[in-house]
Parts: C-alpha cells; sequence; structure tokens
C-alpha cells in the first residue's frame, strides 16, 4: 500500500524491509484494564495544524517493546480522539487506521470529517486516530533514509532485463544493513502486524472498552483482520476497506499492485482518449497506453528533468489512486512527451520534496520495510525474483517488472519472531469488507481472497469505481450508505453486493 500506501497521503507508496528474532511463544491477549486509564489532552502542534479546522484531543497509551517479556521496556502509544456527537447515541469507539505500514493516523478523524464522513457515526462513535508503534509520536523508528539516497520508495525500480534485478539486490542488501545499525535500542525487530493488533487491544482496555469497532483501509485491512481474528470476542463492528487479501503484505501481496495498476489504468487512458484534444495522449484508451509505454522506454535512455521510465511509472501507478489526479498526471505526460524540461519541473517528481527534511521520507519507509520484512519471511535467492520480474513484465507489463523486484526483506537480518496471524473465520459475523472493482494498489481480488477466509464471518461490497478507497474517500452513494448503515445500524448485506457505478 505509498502512501503508503496511506490512503490520500501521497502519490506514491512507502518502502520494503524486514525484521526479526528467536521464535517464541508471544500471547495474543493483552492486560485489560477495568477502568479508562486515558488522561487526554492537547495534541502535538503538527497534528494539530493537520487536522484544522478540526480540534482532537490527544493522549497517551504505555505498551510492552516485546509481549513477550511483558514487564520489560515499554513505549508510549498516542492516540487521538474526536469525541461523539451525542452521548445519548454513542455505542463506543471506532478505531481507524490510514494504511502504510507507516502512515500516521492521528489526524485521520478530521481527514474523514473533512471528506464527509456521516453524521450517524460521528453521533455513535468516539472516532480513535493513532500513530501506531515506531510511527511519529509514537516511539518513531529509523533507517536513516534519505532524500538523495538510494531508497526512497517501497515499490523497487521497474526491472528491464536481470541485470537490473542484481543491481537492485545490491541496494536491497545495503538497506537491510542499514536499517540494521540504526536500530540500535533493538525495538525495529517488535515492528509487526500481530504486535500492533495486541497494542490496538491495550488501547481498547485503556479506553475502558469492552469491546471495539475498526474502520482500516489499505494496510490498514491487514491490522484490522489481525485483531479481529486474534480478538475475535472484542471486536465490534469491523471495515476493512481496500483490502491486501491477508492479516499481512507477502510477495505475492506486492505482486498484485501490478495487476491492480492493469485493472485502473484503461479508466485513465478512457479519460485521457476523450481530452486528446487538450493533452495529445491519444484518441483511443490503446493508444493512450501506448504512449505510456512508448515514453517509458524513451525516459529510460533519456530522462527528461529528472524524470527516468522508472519514476515515470512509479508516478502513474501513484495518481491512478484518485480520479482527481487524473489531470495532473496527464499534464505530466504531456510535459515529458514534449520534452519540456520546465514543464516538467513545476510538475511533482523526484524533486517535489527538497524542501522537506529527509526524516519526512525516513520514519514511514522504515516502518513499511521492518512491519513487511517482520510478519514473515521473504525469499532470499535473487533468481526467484528475476524469474518473477520475468514472468510479471509479460503478464502485467504496465508495472509488474517492478512490483516483483527484489526488496530488502529478502536480506533482513532477523527471522520472523512468529508466523503470520491466521485469518480466524470461527468468530462473530461482523467483518464488512469493502472493494472497488479497479483498485491500483489492492485489486478486488484481495477483498475476495479475505471474503473465502473470513467465510461466513464476513460480507463483501464490491464497488464499480476505480481508485483506492471507497467508503468516505470514494464518491459511490451505494458504498456510503451501506457501510454507514452497518457502523450506525449493525446492518450487513444479506450477501455479497454489488454497488453499480453512480
Amino acid at each position: 500500500m505509498k502512501r503508503h500506501r496511506s490512503i490520500g497521503r501521497s502519490s506514491a507508496l512507502a518502502v520494503v524491509l524486514g525484521l526479526g528474532g528467536s521464535l517464541v511463544s508471544v500471547p495474543a491477549v493483552a492486560e485489560a484494564p477495568r477502568a479508562p486509564q486515558v488522561r487526554w489532552g492537547t495534541c502535538p502542534d503538527d497534528v494539530v495544524a493537520e487536522a484544522a479546522p478540526t480540534e482532537l484531543q490527544c493522549a497517551t497509551v504505555p505498551v510492552p517493546v516485546d509481549y513477550a517479556d511483558p514487564g520489560g521496556a515499554r513505549i508510549d502509544l498516542m492516540i487521538s480522539r474526536l469525541a461523539s456527537t451525542n452521548p445519548d447515541k454513542r455505542r463506543g469507539t471506532l478505531m481507524l487506521n490510514p494504511g502504510g505500514p507507516g502512515g500516521s493516523g492521528l489526524a485521520l478523524p478530521a481527514l474523514l470529517v473533512a471528506r464527509g464522513l456521516p453524521a450517524g457515526v460521528l453521533a455513535g462513535y468516539d472516532l480513535i486516530g493513532m500513530d501506531t508503534r515506531g510511527i511519529g509520536h509514537s516511539a518513531p523508528v529509523t533507517c536513516g533514509f534519505t532524500l538523495d539516497g538510494p531508497y526512497t520508495s517501497n515499490i523497487p525500480p521497474y526491472a528491464a532485463d536481470d541485470a537490473a534485478v542484481t543491481e537492485q539486490a545490491k541496494t536491497a542488501e545495503q538497506v537491510a544493513g542499514q536499517c540494521a545499525r540504526q536500530d540500535r535500542d533493538g525495538r525495529l525487530r517488535h515492528l509487526t502486524t500481530a504486535n500492533t493488533a495486541r497494542d490496538l487491544d491495550r488501547i481498547r482496555a485503556a479506553l475502558g472498552e469492552e469491546k471495539t469497532s475498526y474502520l482500516g483501509y489499505s494496510y490498514g485491512t491487514a491490522l484490522g483482520a489481525a485483531y479481529a481474528s486474534m480478538f475475535p470476542e472484542r471486536s465490534d463492528r469491523i471495515v476493512l476497506d481496500s483490502n491486501i487479501g491477508d492479516t499481512h503484505l507477502d510477495r505475492d501481496g506486492l505482486r498484485r499492485y501490478a495487476l491492480g495498476m492493469e485493472q485502473a489504468f484503461p479508466d485513465f487512458a478512457k479519460w485521457a482518449a476523450a481530452r486528446h484534444d487538450s493533452y495529445g495522449l491519444g484518441r483511443t484508451p490503446a493508444q493512450v497506453q501506448k504512449t505510456y509505454l512508448t515514453l517509458a522506454e524513451r525516459l529510460d535512455k533519456a530522462p527528461v528533468a529528472g524524470f527516468d521510465g522508472n519514476l515515470l511509472r512509479q508516478y502513474t501507478f501513484g495518481l491512478l489512486f484518485k480520479k482527481l489526479q487524473y489531470p495532473k498526471l496527464a499534464q505530466q505526460w504531456q510535459a515529458l512527451a514534449d520534452g519540456d524540461d520546465t514543464a516538467a519541473h513545476r510538475m511533482p517528481s523526484q524533486n517535489a520534496t527538497a524542501g522537506k527534511a529527509s526524516s519526512s521520507i525516513d520514519n514511514p519507509l522504515a516502518v513499511f520495510a521492518a512491519v513487511t520484512c517482520n510478519d514473515i519471511k521473504w525469499p532470499e535467492n535473487v533468481d526467484t525474483y528475476r524469474k518473477g520480474v520475468a514472468e510479471d513484465r509479460t503478464r502485467y507489463p504496465l508495472f509488474g517488472a517492478a512490483t516483483a523486484n527484489i526488496t530488502p526483506c529478502a536480506f533482513w537480518p532477523y527471522a520472523p519472531a512468529e508466523p503470520p496471524v491466521a485469518v480466524n473465520d470461527d468468530g462473530p459475523r461482523n467483518v464488512l469488507l469493502v472493494q472497488n472493482l479497479r483498485d491500483p494498489a489492492t485489486p478486488h481480488l484481495g477483498g475476495k481472497i479475505l471474503r473465502q477466509k473470513f467465510a461466513d464471518r464476513s460480507r463483501l461490497l464490491s464497488v464499480d469505481d476505480s481508485g483506492h478507497g471507497a467508503y468516505v474517500l470514494g464518491d459511490n452513494p451505494c458504498a456510503l450508505n451501506t457501510t454507514t448503515r452497518y457502523l450506525v445500524e449493525g446492518r450487513t448485506p444479506g450477501k455479497d453486493m454489488l454497488c453499480h457505478a453512480g
């Protein structure tokens, strides 16, 4: 999920890397205080600024660094709250996660309000945002990534041939070692989806709630699936939007990004073809796709304004997340196709964050790497990635040779401390899966896979739309109303259903 895959936060996603430790037995159940343990106060200045004009409260909740050693070192997790607008109608808490792993969620309640979160949800719940462990204000981790370094995206670069995979393997190995050297306090290895799910249960208990509801996007679906699986009796109403298909992101999940781009790209191609007189990218969707492939190959050989073929592919993938970004994407293609350095420089590019501190990419990329690599062991043999790149370059020509390429997880110095959380289909029927039919990062297949794993605990709400994020973040009335009806009234569809375009 850039970014990262946090919903609506950036045009490209974050990073990939891994972590580990010895195989240990870790308890699923968190300690449960009998009364609220949270003291609400003012949020940090950056959260206040991002959430404005909505006013949030913030607090911290202590959790163990290592749940196998609950009496050992602790870290403080920062959470935010937008209290229910009507205490008489309040059902409980609705925990939120924007994705990543690596996305800050402290201001997410305010973002959803700004996007039109229905009044019934605002009345029914205290909205709880958070920076999960390792992120932002919650004991942030670092790998020392910089804007001018070799690692600035969680998606590997497009590999034109076997030699490109070999070259990327050198970078991936360097990055894995860099993260290990930066992990001076040993916290990085404890960033896992399972531990974050345990953290959610600590937060639930600290808030004095017997159960919690949950709304997660993108990677947030993996976290929500893990929580509903580990703590089924404590999960209330669970909404998972833009599903990656499991409780963790593995190599198969990353390669599905390429499938997603193949399915989402035609919507942009149709849009651009209808505006050929404005952008000159092709009069038919097929011509627009040919323009993309030809331009990428040309930029591989002769970059324009710092844009090479890899960056074009990454940039295009990221801007397919939202239809509102289509004009920006078309303008950039137009400038690059014309060789217009001046116009291309005016558009977001690899230099778009030049005025920002390096830390703006370091923390989210470090978290993405750690969680992704700590959750499950990735293949170590470089030939495995060469074979996958060759397959996906043909199978998914738009982006497959990027998402199948090698990541730092192949060289991660720690073994996973425990197996990935298994999806638990034995529990309440309380999981609503929401999925656009054409999502560039989490294709519809991810929702279908998780629906099968949750079985009768879940229903799949498919949405005939393009982009990443359907509930509130999209504009389909059926998706909005059906999901809101579930959160407010507890009414789920009797069977899987499709929301038609409209």
